[in-house]
């Protein structure tokens, strides 16, 4: 099975970035590892998408393991758009209103 396109909203993206900036800042390598399990975790949800539970109804939510954080996507039929890198202890539910986003 071939892996649909996967996009990231623009919060999304910079909560990325930030999150992987302040493990560089502690630790190169937590940073080194955070980015990897991130990029595992994009490869998997690209692969197999439905494969991880629904979230807030129409998203679905792949938790990393290690660190403390989520990606919540929306599976659509051409691609895959993550709205959100979540942190696991802050604000949940905060991105929601990216929910309709298309890219």
């Amino acid at each position: 099975m071939a892996s649909k396109p996967l996009q990231f909203h623009p919060e999304a993206e910079e909560e990325y970035l930030t999150s992987l900036a302040w493990y560089r800042e502690r630790s190169l390598s937590a940073a080194t590892n955070f980015q990897r399990q991130f990029q595992q975790a994009v490869s998997r949800i690209q692969k197999t998408p439905q494969r991880w539970p629904q979230y807030f109804g129409v998203c679905q939510r792949y938790i990393l393991h290690q660190f403390p954080f989520s990606i919540v996507y929306r599976n659509f039929p051409s691609q895959i758009l993550v709205l959100a890198v979540a942190h696991a202890h802050r604000r949940p539910g905060y991105w929601r209103d990216r929910i309709d986003w298309r890219g």
